[in-house]
């Protein structure tokens, strides 16, 4: 769309472009053709756009993937964009803020690339609420005010280094693509804008460690930025021997931290013992037959290597209010299917030890649940599907918190139930081999 195309659009639905919301559109369309021309779209993508405003860059995008999400925070550009796309099946118009917008149901439209040309004032919210991990996005093209993208782009030792610099690097390697100058938008604004791209920080990059504890501590750190930041963090395991083992001076500020730092200082304040350890090789399980009777015992390590038929458990944790299933996301440093998604908890029997009590254990060690009550489902046989397992399958009922050694899981989401059905349709590759067995168990017993 060129400059008067996008001026007609204003003026037939008597839009006033708002300061408050930061509306300044985009008008030259050889940068929005270039724009567009950075996500690298192909055929089978879902790209999902916040703020596509008049259509500058949601013109060009359209026609290039299977799917187009449009989030469009102003009503009267939201039904422009209805209207424009009516008779398109392909492109999804939401009347909705771009900050708070559900963005679970992307994970059933994998892969999915984000688009955002961003207003200042949201912008931080917006990529928090699309692009935390774990997420369905995998590359991200966002435009946002030159002052804005430093500040994400910048390093310990920067004035513009902080909070939201750490928040995006955790997942994301920011690059700065092209500067773009007021006079490519209308009305003008005052400053530059910068062209971002995001792509996936590479699995097992830095070492595993809980993003939320991450993020909590340096929150605390950052909300007093210019003291000691000793004084803001735990007093178990001593300062002292943390800011050591970190290799940073006992009277650091918290901008002083790198990336690598800042993980290791978190992995130094984690309480959960499992959270350095995905799996131990030497663990010692029960060894059965097909009639699931003991017949000797051996390591986690010869038990996978041989395919000896063993024992596990799987747990689907439902909440009591929304009737969502929380999935765990597994860590790339698992043995087994790493980096997929998978029941709320699972893990293998120990030797001697009863389906009941593996199941009531793995609720805590895996997300730190002690009081939920169990309902057996029902058993699956050993399969390939199922790792050779005889498994036994467990429903519960919980809506507290979670809290998950980050060696084992990634993330944990909750999920509605008819969206995981159209996500395991369209791709069962996201899933561990006998999560399928196990969601096909239950879901008889659940509502639509």
């Amino acid at each position: 769309m060129n400059a008067t195309q996008i001026h007609e659009v204003l003026n037939k639905f008597e839009v006033s472009p708002s300061k408050s919301l930061g509306q300044n559109f985009l008008i030259d369309e050889n940068i929005a053709k270039w724009i567009v021309s950075q996500l690298e779209i192909t055929p089978d993508d879902c790209v999902v756009e916040v703020g596509p405003g008049t259509g500058a860059l949601t013109e060009h995008m359209a026609p290039l993937c299977r799917k187009l999400v449009l989030v469009e925070f102003d009503a009267r550009l939201a039904e422009y964009q209805k209207n424009r796309w009516a008779d398109t099946p392909h492109v999804e118009v939401h009347h909705a803020d771009g900050a708070t917008w559900d963005p679970r149901r992307l994970f059933a439209e994998q892969p999915v690339k984000f688009m955002g040309n961003l207003p200042y004032s949201a912008g931080g919210a917006i990529l928090a609420n699309f692009l935390t991990s774990p997420c369905a996005c995998s590359r991200a093209v966002v435009m946002l005010q030159k002052e804005f993208i430093d500040r994400i782009l910048a390093k310990p030792g920067d004035d513009a280094y902080g909070l939201l610099s750490l928040r995006i690097q955790m997942d994301w390697v920011p690059k700065a693509l092209k500067t773009v100058p007021p006079e490519a938008f209308s009305p003008r604004p005052k400053i530059d804008s910068t062209v971002m791209l995001l792509t996936p920080r590479p699995a097992k990059e830095l070492p595993p460690y809980d993003h939320k504890l991450m993020d909590e501590l340096m929150r605390r750190c950052f909300s007093q930025r210019r003291k000691q930041m000793h004084k803001q963090l735990p007093a178990t395991p001593p300062w002292s021997e943390v800011s050591q083992a970190v290799g940073v001076s006992p009277t650091a500020r918290p901008e002083e931290l790198g990336l690598e730092q800042w993980v290791n200082l978190t992995r130094a304040y984690d309480p959960n013992p499992l959270s350095h350890i995905a799996q131990k090789d030497d663990e010692l399980f029960d060894v059965v037959n097909e009639q699931n009777e003991v017949v000797g015992q051996a390591t986690r390590k010869e038990v996978h290597e041989r395919k000896l038929l063993h024992r596990a458990v799987h747990i689907l944790v439902f909440s009591k209010k929304t009737h969502d299933c929380l999935l765990q996301k597994r860590s790339a440093y698992k043995d087994k299917h790493p980096g997929v998604w998978d029941s709320s908890a699972a893990g293998h029997l120990d030797a001697g030890e009863s389906y009941e009590e593996a199941a009531v254990r793995e609720l805590r060690e895996e997300l730190g649940i002690e009081d939920a009550k169990l309902i057996h489902v029902g058993m699956l046989p050993p399969s390939e599907a199922t790792g050779w397992e005889h498994v036994s399958l467990y429903a519960a009922l919980h809506d507290g918190k979670v809290r998950f050694p980050a060696a084992e899981i990634e993330g944990v989401v909750p999920f509605p139930p008819a969206l995981i059905d159209r996500w395991l349709e369209r791709s069962p590759q996201d899933f561990a081999n006998s999560f399928a067995s196990c969601w096909q168990l239950v879901r008889p017993m659940m509502g639509n």
